[in-house]
């Protein structure tokens, strides 16, 4: 695996200068050809592919926008590409920022929210001719001000400039995902036959409760993408609606007075009953005892 650690390494590795210590904005077509394989950044970066992107899926589906397309990778997270030691020429705009940066700013206190930073890259944000002008924009200023030299107003000049081109990607997200409307009702209609037949196995005392991670390995989707989408389309995360089916389920089981709460509790997953009981008092608003007392 390749480990860019720096600014600087990555600013090396595709031949440009090292204008600034924590920020760099690269055209990675000036790169030297590169063997396809795993690497791993330890800052942020936001990539610009000027391509078309009928080679990217949505799970298990082409992308259906053709415009362009923008990955974006958190610190540590690891990408890569296929087939493994052939020799590609690196293309597009690259921008990468370290989390110094940002350190002791507010961007540093939201960066969390934009969860795209932790998308898998098939997840690409796709954008519009329009929309593009205005990430074109940004980076043009972030470009210019890089190129300036380092004074005590740079810092906050450059994390403006990023923090109004995350919104703008945010913005653009939130389009994405109603545009994408056909395709996020089959993710959620998988999603939920999942789910169902997930509790009517025998996964829940094998296994244990159903995670968001399972879910989202199971549609090809990375955890944060998964959440987003459903939060967006439901209104609720991944974890609330497993826990209203697992819920839907407790308050059947909880009918039965042949089996005790504990024995309950266990049948679904739980490994410890006050667990259970907490859940379903903290959801329903009652326990499974007052429950079964009032029915």
């Amino acid at each position: 695996m390749v480990i860019y650690d720096s600014i600087k390494t990555y600013n090396e590795a595709f031949n440009h200068p090292n204008l600034h210590p924590m920020i760099s904005l690269l055209d990675l077509s000036k790169g030297n050809p590169l063997k396809r394989g795993k690497f791993r950044l330890d800052f942020y970066a936001i990539i610009i592919k000027d391509s078309k992107c009928g080679d990217l899926r949505y799970g298990l589906k082409h992308y259906d926008y053709e415009e362009g397309s923008i990955v974006f990778f958190g610190p540590g997270q690891v990408g890569g590409s296929e087939p493994e030691g052939e020799w590609h020429q690196p293309y597009g705009l690259a921008l990468v920022f370290h989390p110094d940066l940002i350190k002791g700013t507010s961007l540093a206190k939201t960066i969390h929210e934009y969860s795209f930073f932790s998308y898998d890259s098939y997840e690409a944000l796709h954008v519009s001719e329009k929309e593009r002008g205005l990430i074109d924009i940004c980076f043009g200023n972030i470009e210019t001000e890089i190129k300036q030299n380092i004074d005590k107003h740079s810092k906050k000049i450059l994390v403006a400039n990023i923090e109004l081109l995350l919104k703008y990607c945010a913005r653009f997200y939130d389009r994405q995902f109603i545009t994408r409307e056909t395709a996020n009702h089959y993710v959620i209609e998988k999603f939920e036959n999942l789910l169902t037949d997930y509790l009517l196995s025998d996964k829940l005392q094998n296994v244990g409760l159903p995670t968001v991670t399972y879910f989202a390995e199971e549609l090809h989707l990375s955890p944060n993408y998964l959440g987003d989408l459903l939060k967006k389309e439901t209104g609720k995360t991944t974890l609330e609606l497993i826990h209203l089916k697992i819920l839907d389920l407790a308050k059947y089981k909880v009918m039965d007075n042949t089996k005790s709460i504990s024995e309950i509790a266990y049948e679904l997953g739980f490994k410890y009953p006050q667990h259970f009981t907490r859940l379903f008092k903290q959801k329903v608003g009652v326990s499974p005892n007052e429950f079964r007392g009032l029915n």
